[in-house]
């Protein structure tokens, strides 16, 4: 498992830097064309690219969230359950979960594959952007198998199977 941790790790590693350039460029477009609209005109594109960059800072920062248990959490009922039933509802989370986010992935995939094959671009730009449907889609296939590994935690506590957590 210690090798899958360390792979998990790194994918995560780079995820996260890819979302942080992806929203940092979001940041700094949408500050240019502001500033250009005070100037000059507004940047043509802007909606479509920071709809781009924002689809890939989300999808690629689902694992780490899930990494670090970041989602919003309610647990009025649950926090009142006993250890083992606390235990089955994890489980049972994670066996719903995972698969979920593995169809969804392989779903926006084929959606992917379906865009390149008919040659759709942007309709401003022409942006050529089935590519960032995959990186959606590589974001979902992660997060389904940090799901994976947290049933893994879940089931066999004591061994060591928890994601290394990015420094």
């Amino acid at each position: 498992m210690n090798k899958l941790q360390k792979i998990i790790a790194r994918i995560n590693r780079l995820f996260v830097w890819i979302s942080g350039t992806a929203l940092i460029l979001m940041m700094a477009l949408g500050f240019g064309n502001v500033l250009s609209r005070l100037c000059w005109r507004p940047i043509r594109g802007t909606f479509e690219i920071i709809g781009f960059l924002g689809a890939v800072t989300i999808a690629l920062a689902l694992g780490t969230t899930q990494i670090h248990k970041n989602h919003v959490a309610v647990d009025i009922v649950t926090s009142r359950y006993s250890p083992g039933w606390k235990k089955a509802t994890a489980i049972i989370s994670y066996l719903i979960t995972a698969p979920f986010f593995f169809v969804v992935a392989w779903q926006i995939t084929l959606w992917g594959i379906n865009i390149m094959q008919t040659g759709e671009t942007s309709e401003t730009l022409g942006i050529i952007y089935y590519p960032f449907v995959f990186i959606v889609a590589s974001g979902f296939f992660f997060l389904a198998l940090i799901l994976l590994f947290d049933l893994a935690r879940v089931i066999l506590p004591e061994s060591d199977s928890q994601p290394e957590k990015p420094r």
